[in-house]
């Protein structure tokens, strides 16, 4: 059984992709967010879900919930910085007048396809920032953005492609802010994740430049148990696949793994000490990446340049023992 499917979460229209093993769900007009993804062989969910009574707070805060797309991801100083001689100035909606978490939060993506044929079900949604004058005030390069969930098997595929359609180079960086359940059994799971270094952060959480050996974090090379983790730390990803696995100490297992070679840093983050979730985040852009004095070979800013299309990809797999 493959399908795409219609539903309603506080009265905004859902995109529902399901077969045998997984269902995901799609919330289009508030960010194209994947605000469920649910397990039906286990019976479990996989993302941290809002309620319909959390819809105060998924307007305020909709990173929060499931996969949200981070565009740009991390802090940026004060909001601002230049770029090909354009002036870009961010909200400042954060503490020390910083901005955090880009422009992408509760806009309408206009879904142009919808299809389940074969073993896989597919959905793409477009949006474009021009229309959006609260994002072209802060970011006055526009963009087409058109991003693809496919579910096929196991596997969760989530495809941004994102076209500048001005006339000037501009910045441009994303993330995802993936929230993991791990049901309150942090003892039972380890996380590995590819990673090299710990960037440096300063007193306002934003990148210092400098890189830091990765000490106790050394065991996520192998698989850190989550047992007494507490972490809000930004890695690079060095040389390897970026890929990372979430491991249940029954084989249940979850891959997360993002393309080469945009995805170049990891940020974890469990809120206190993990319980109830981890996020785990792939970056392309390194927090406050255009105000950083290194090449984007570093920083992993990407530059569009006009009409030049850049897609980014990442692979959601559930493996089942």
């Amino acid at each position: 059984m493959v399908q795409v499917n219609k539903g309603q979460w506080n009265g905004y229209e859902t995109v529902i992709l399901e077969n045998d093993i997984l269902a995901a769900t799609l919330l289009p007009g508030l960010g194209c967010n994947v605000i469920r993804l649910w397990d039906k062989k286990s019976q479990r969910e996989i993302l941290r879900t809002p309620a319909e009574s959390d819809l105060d707070y998924y307007m305020t805060k909709p990173y929060h919930f499931g996969i949200p797309m981070l565009m740009p991801p991390g802090r940026i100083r004060r909001g601002s910085f230049t770029y090909d001689g354009v002036r870009y100035q961010f909200d400042q909606n954060t503490a020390n007048d910083n901005h955090i978490h880009g422009l992408h939060r509760l806009q309408s993506w206009t879904v142009t396809r919808s299809a389940a044929a074969g073993e896989a079900a597919e959905v793409t949604a477009r949006f474009r920032t021009a229309d959006d004058e609260n994002w072209m005030r802060q970011y006055p390069t526009p963009l087409e953005l058109e991003v693809s969930f496919r579910l096929e098997g196991g596997t969760l595929t989530q495809e941004l492609t994102v076209t500048n359609q001005g006339e000037q180079s501009a910045p441009f960086g994303f993330g995802t802010h993936t929230w993991f359940l791990i049901d309150g059994e942090p003892n039972r799971w380890t996380l590995q994740v590819p990673v090299a270094g710990i960037y440096e952060l300063d007193e306002e959480l934003i990148t210092t430049g400098k890189t830091l050996p990765l000490g106790e974090h050394k065991a996520l090379l192998e698989g850190m148990n989550l047992q007494g983790a507490d972490f809000d730390t930004v890695f690079s990803a060095g040389e390897g696949k970026p890929e990372a696995w979430l491991t249940r100490d029954d084989g249940y297992r979850i891959r997360y793994a993002g393309s080469q070679p945009h995805f170049k840093h990891w940020v974890l983050y469990t809120r206190g000490a993990a319980d109830e979730i981890v996020c785990v985040e792939p970056y392309t852009w390194l927090t406050d990446a255009p105000n950083l004095p290194f090449g984007s070979e570093t920083t992993g800013l990407i530059d569009l340049k006009p009409q030049a299309p850049v897609t980014l990809t990442l692979d959601l797999e559930i493996i089942h023992p």
